[in-house]
């Protein structure tokens, strides 16, 4: 009866491993429809998006597997596959950001090209046609895609709120309710996004000034969050090394380690956000 049982057993890891495949098949669609709709919005092509998640969930696989069972670690596995899942969430965040920075501090000249136009006597079309046409990369972008649909037939309107959707920004929301308004009740268009301009670089100067006179707290956070890490090689090498191994090897050190990492973490993200400059 041997032989039976584990043919029973092997149909149910078989049956298992079906329907395994078949959730994370679901998963990686979920996950692949979220995150085209995040590249489309920062202008990279996900042409390869599921190779690339495939490669990610087999190296973390792979990398859990390793601590797991090569190195003994099941709690270093599981801190580790666990780190590695958000690390392309955090990656695509951070890109989404960085390039809404970047239109942020181009939007004032952007606002101040378009006054000019519209002082030379272009329509408010046209004013944003040379802004497709001249303003640098990303806003360029931007602009060309409001142009482009206004010119297959959306009214301005809805491109502007569609732009204000997609960016989210609360300067390019100003300037869209700036362009709206001007539209609706007429008034003069270029002394509004004048102002618009002196405001939004007014603000970018006060935020740049925070910054310079915080950098030296930011990076004091960043030396105290590798202090643990130094002082515990310190103590490996020179003081204790028998202690230090065991954290390493048995559970509950294991269990300390992750502990103290995470803590870690927290505060340095705790230190970034109440340095944030909120204006």
């Amino acid at each position: 009866m041997d032989w039976l049982a584990s043919i029973l057993i092997g149909l149910a890891f078989a049956a298992g491993g079906w329907a395994l495949i078949g959730a994370q098949q679901g998963w990686l669609d979920q996950l692949e429809s979220r995150w085209s709709a995040q590249l489309r919005r920062i202008r990279l092509s996900p042409l390869r998006l599921r190779t690339y998640l495939i490669c990610w969930l087999s190296i973390t696989a792979a990398v859990g597997g390793l601590l797991w069972a090569g190195f003994g670690a099941p709690v270093f596995a599981i801190t580790a596959v666990l780190g590695l899942l958000t690390i392309p969430t955090w990656v695509l965040r951070t890109l989404v950001q960085r390039r809404r920075d970047r239109i942020e501090d181009q939007l004032a000249d952007a606002m101040v090209s378009l006054s000019s136009a519209i002082r030379a006597g272009l329509s408010l079309p046209q004013a944003l046609e040379v802004l497709a046409m001249q303003c640098p990369r990303p806003i360029r972008e931007e602009f060309q895609q409001i142009h482009g649909e206004y010119q297959l037939g959306k009214t301005l309107d809805i491109c502007l709120k569609e732009a204000r959707e997609r960016l989210r920004s609360e300067n390019f929301a100003l300037f869209a309710a700036a362009l709206e308004a001007s539209r609706q009740s007429g008034g003069r268009l270029n002394e509004v996004v004048e102002r618009i301009a002196i405001s939004v670089r007014e603000l970018h100067r006060l935020e740049r000034k925070i910054l310079a006179e915080t950098a030296q707290a930011r990076r004091s956070s960043f030396y105290m969050t590798l202090a643990p890490a130094v002082i515990l090689f310190l103590y490996w090498a020179f003081l204790d090394p028998a202690a230090v191994e065991r954290l390493f090897v048995e559970p509950p050190g294991q269990l300390v380690l992750v502990a103290a990492g995470l803590l870690n973490i927290v505060a340095y993200l705790w230190c970034q956000r109440i340095l944030e400059t909120e204006i």
